[in-house]
């Protein structure tokens, strides 16, 4: 059984990491406040986006543009090479988050390799790199510059050189692997593709609106369609991002509560011992008055 000065001991050292728990949720709810306005403000220029393109992107027109040409199989002769792009966060402390976004990664890698790709991996955030590297994967880009501010130039500065490698025919396929940020609770992990582009349904029912397009359509696709994966890119990273300060949360907070349970537990120990402990100095001064009388 533990001394009463190690026991509290104990209870002073718990109650410094309870502090330090307690301050790092305070900080990732503050993150998450501007995460959380970073993915509202990006979702209507996507949706906006998305529709047009729906608009556009009819079958005669999507056979003119690579970026919504799916290429052949390599079995069939396509391109052999992928790449997927994880996303996962600079640093640690935000429970299964980055774990989650591994596994689903290597999920996806496994399963493009099986169909005949040679992966490539673009590596954005220290936690995902570093387990790759570990397993002995290197990747073809590392990116720990962008951390918890994604910006539009981030998202253009990883998709353009895949882009064009697209076009050109090098790539069959480019993946991400990012959060879904439904809300704070519920970030799932999730693979989007950004190419080939999947043109979107349109939301309308009925007919198609009888809109008169200046320039054409045509014109108008080869502006957008670089637009919309850009745009992807991006609700990916601030979307992922939103994702690991709620995750960071949520475990701040439970690490804080359990420190808490941990230091009345202690205290109710300590408390019993230092009774006991008096009660039988009580005891052995009370057997020792009676045994001088």
């Amino acid at each position: 059984m533990a001394t009463n000065r190690a026991l509290k001991g104990r209870i002073r050292s718990i109650g410094n990491t309870r502090k330090i728990t307690r301050t790092m949720e305070l900080v990732a709810t503050s993150k998450l406040k501007r995460a959380q306005d970073r993915v509202v403000a990006s979702r209507p220029y996507a949706k906006a986006l998305r529709d047009v393109i729906a608009d556009l992107a009819t079958p005669d027109l999507a056979d003119q543009f690579k970026l919504l040409h799916r290429p052949a199989r390599p079995a069939e002769g396509g391109p052999s090479r992928a790449v997927v792009i994880l996303i996962t966060s600079n640093r640690g402390l935000a429970g299964g988050f980055n774990t989650n976004l591994i596994k689903e990664a290597k999920r996806r890698i496994e399963a493009l390799e099986a169909e005949g790709y040679t992966v490539e991996l673009i590596g954005v955030g220290k936690k995902g790199v570093g387990f790759f590297k570990y397993i002995g994967r290197k990747c073809r880009v590392e990116r720990p510059d962008i951390g918890d501010k994604p910006t539009a130039a981030h998202a253009e500065s990883l998709v353009d050189e895949l882009m064009a490698e697209f076009v050109a025919g090098k790539l069959g396929v480019v993946e991400m692997v990012q959060s879904n940020f439904v809300s704070v609770l519920v970030t799932p992990p999730t693979t989007v593709r950004l190419l080939p582009i999947a043109p979107p349904e349109t939301q309308s029912k009925g007919s198609r609106p009888n809109y008169i397009f200046a320039p054409d359509p045509a014109s108008l696709l080869e502006s957008l369609l670089p637009l919309y994966v850009r745009n992807q890119a991006y609700r990916g990273l601030v979307e992922t991002v939103a994702a690991e300060q709620a995750n960071r949360r949520t475990a701040m907070k439970n690490a804080t509560d359990n420190a808490g349970d941990l230091i009345e537990l202690l205290k109710r120990t300590y408390n019993r011992q230092r009774q006991a402990q008096i009660t039988q100095e009580i005891a052995e001064l009370v057997g020792g008055a009676a045994a001088l009388g």
